[in-house]
């Protein structure tokens, strides 16, 4: 009888590991379509640094100016920026340009006051004055004829008979600010006085 027993237990004991082992060697059944089986992956690299926000370009810096100043007759009309020119007015016909190369360029006042005989046909001899103006050297001219009309080349663009140039130099504080007003003899007599009120309110600083 007790041996019946004991063959009893060994045929339970064997029972239950063979269903333990089924239970444990068995691969889990794949979970529902609804749930995601993978488990979730680690990130491999870190997020995305936001783009750093544009920044303005620089501005370039201004071009230092003559270190001087005037005042623009009422009349006359401020024209679009040209190259090489600080300032160009329209006075009906005619027009006056402000040229300033930097400090001491642009030449001598003898050398200028020549290539501007240059731009008339036969060079002719220009009405010349000098004069200080707010402790400044100022030199001023006219010349009379047949205007070449010089273009950016300085080549003639075409002859402009019956014309009259008012040219100005000023030593200013800077270097040589030059004034040349030029159009048909009538227009440019009949703004001489605005030319000079202008040379006239020139001021250094």
């Amino acid at each position: 009888m007790v041996r019946w027993i004991a063959v009893a237990l060994l045929v339970l004991v064997a029972a239950l590991g063979f269903v333990a082992w089924k239970r444990y060697s068995t691969p889990p059944q794949a979970a529902s379509s609804g749930e995601s089986s993978a488990m979730p992956q680690e990130a491999t690299s870190a997020p995305a640094e936001p783009a750093p926000a544009p920044t303005a370009a620089a501005e370039p810096a201004p071009a230092s100016g003559p270190g001087v100043d005037w005042t623009v007759p009422a009349a006359w009309v401020a024209g679009p920026p040209r190259p090489m020119r600080l300032a160009t007015y329209a006075v009906g016909d005619a027009e006056c340009a402000v040229f300033y190369f930097g400090p001491n360029q642009g030449g001598a006042v003898d050398d200028n006051i020549e290539r501007w005989r240059g731009q008339f046909k036969d060079a002719p001899l220009p009405k010349r004055e000098e004069r200080k103006v707010h402790g400044m050297k100022l030199t001023r001219v006219e010349i009379d004829g047949t205007f070449l009309s010089p273009g950016t080349d300085m080549q003639s663009q075409g002859s402009m008979p019956g014309w009259r140039m008012l040219g100005a130099i000023v030593q200013g504080p800077q270097g040589p600010v030059f004034f040349k007003f030029t159009g048909p003899v009538a227009t440019v007599r009949g703004a001489a006085k605005d030319f000079d009120a202008l040379l006239a309110s020139l001021t250094g600083h």
